[in-house]
């Protein structure tokens, strides 16, 4: 059985959305700790919403080369 680029494409980018999702959620979050005075807790929020910017960074530019692959 084979998988087509654009299928891993398509589930990559499902996942992406919600990743994005995700890390929408958890910025209300943390604004909404910090707001009650956990600094640092808003802090390790923060640092993982970075961590999910860099790792959306690198699952889009798969998803731009799979999709190249294919044309």
């Amino acid at each position: 059985m084979t998988i087509s680029n654009d299928t891993i494409a398509d589930a990559l980018e499902l996942l992406l959305l919600n990743q994005h999702a995700i890390a929408a959620g958890l910025e209300e979050v943390a604004l909404w700790i910090e707001a009650r005075g956990s600094v640092d807790t808003h802090d390790n929020i923060t640092t993982a919403l970075e961590r999910l910017d860099v790792n959306a960074d690198a699952i889009t530019t798969a998803i731009e080369k799979l999709r190249q692959n294919h044309q």
